[in-house]
């Protein structure tokens, strides 16, 4: 997808796709919690309000992150799944972790042991 970025800093272009409180947020749990359809994903800890979370999911298909296939026809449904593209951003989302649960306290999981945690998680 091409795009009119406001600037050319590499940081300033991703945090245009990413930069909100609820995009990681969705590759978060399409990556490790198995989230699939726009009902689980609404039905996160987050709570993300419906008309975000399908602009959202519209952004990040139309940027090749996330891929959807319906599953239902009356009425369509689709499931959600992250393109290797999307999946690339798995590095950030430990770092963003990691810094979390060193200076915020917060989290469930510790990235220290990241390896046993996706062992565990991962279908």
């Amino acid at each position: 997808m091409t795009h009119d970025f406001r600037s050319d800093c590499s940081i300033a272009r991703t945090l245009e796709l990413a930069g909100d409180k609820w995009t990681l947020l969705i590759v978060r749990d399409l990556l490790w919690h198995g989230k699939q359809t726009f009902q689980a994903l609404q039905d996160s800890a987050e709570h993300i309000p419906s008309n975000i979370l399908a602009e959202r999911l519209k952004r990040l298909t139309d940027w090749g992150l996330v891929q959807r296939a319906a599953y239902q026809q009356k009425p369509p449904r689709y499931a959600y799944s992250l393109t290797d593209k999307g999946k690339s951003l798995e590095p950030v989302l430990l770092s963003i972790m990691a810094w979390g649960h060193q200076h915020l306290g917060g989290g469930r999981y510790d990235p220290a042991s990241r390896k046993s945690w996706k062992a565990t998680t991962r279908r």
